[in-house]
């Protein structure tokens, strides 16, 4: 199945492990600081709590603050002909892709957290249609502040970035959407995103 750049593996949805239930589908524009939440929020969870964050695969560097890997186009395009990726899409001119293990750790009760694409959420949840997806949301200034401090874009990007950033996108039917702004303090954030988690893991 594949729409607009996105694709997933040709397990049929009800094949997967309660259907998504205790997955969490984490996304916001570029800036919103997603990749910071989920590192300090992994920082406060305890040994014994089964909470795990996808490796999200890319086709660029990744930077100290994710939890991605790698991968040459060429890599990337072998390991999605094999069906390795759960989820797979495009954007900005790269690949990403949610590795196939994320299955397993489902079947094996685990709650699950994937850094996702607000975009390509219709297509996430079509294959796990319970699952719990959360947007980061911060100010256009804000976003805009944290991308030209990142110094990952060039001033074309960082542009595009915001430009995408306010695009609207379409939230599929039946699937809620909980949003969780990330203006002020990370840990403060960070912590409200723990909460929400524990509160999963407890359902």
């Amino acid at each position: 199945m594949s729409i607009t750049g996105f694709s997933v593996s040709h397990a049929p949805a009800r094949s997967l492990a309660g259907q998504g239930q205790r997955l969490i589908y984490l996304m916001g524009a570029s800036g919103s600081g997603k990749d910071t939440l989920l590192r300090l929020m992994r920082a406060m969870l305890q040994p014994d709590e089964p909470v795990l964050t996808a490796h999200r695969y890319i086709t660029r560097a990744s930077s100290d603050d994710e939890s991605s890997v790698p991968l040459t186009p060429s890599e990337f395009q072998r390991r999605r002909e094999l069906g390795c990726f759960a989820l797979h899409w495009q954007s900005h001119g790269l690949h990403y892709g949610i590795g196939i293990e994320i299955d397993a750790w489902l079947a094996s009760k685990a709650l699950v957290i994937v850094n996702g694409s607000r975009h390509h959420l219709p297509i996430a949840h079509a294959r796990y249609p319970r699952l719990n997806a959360i947007e980061i949301t911060a100010s256009p200034e804000i976003l805009a502040s944290r991308l030209a401090h990142r110094a990952r874009e060039n001033p074309e990007q960082i542009a595009s970035r915001l430009r995408q950033g306010i695009h609207p996108y379409r939230a599929p039917e039946g699937c809620r959407i909980n949003r969780l702004a990330n203006e002020g303090s990370p840990q403060d954030a960070a912590q409200r995103l723990l909460t929400t988690v524990r509160h999963l893991l407890a359902t």
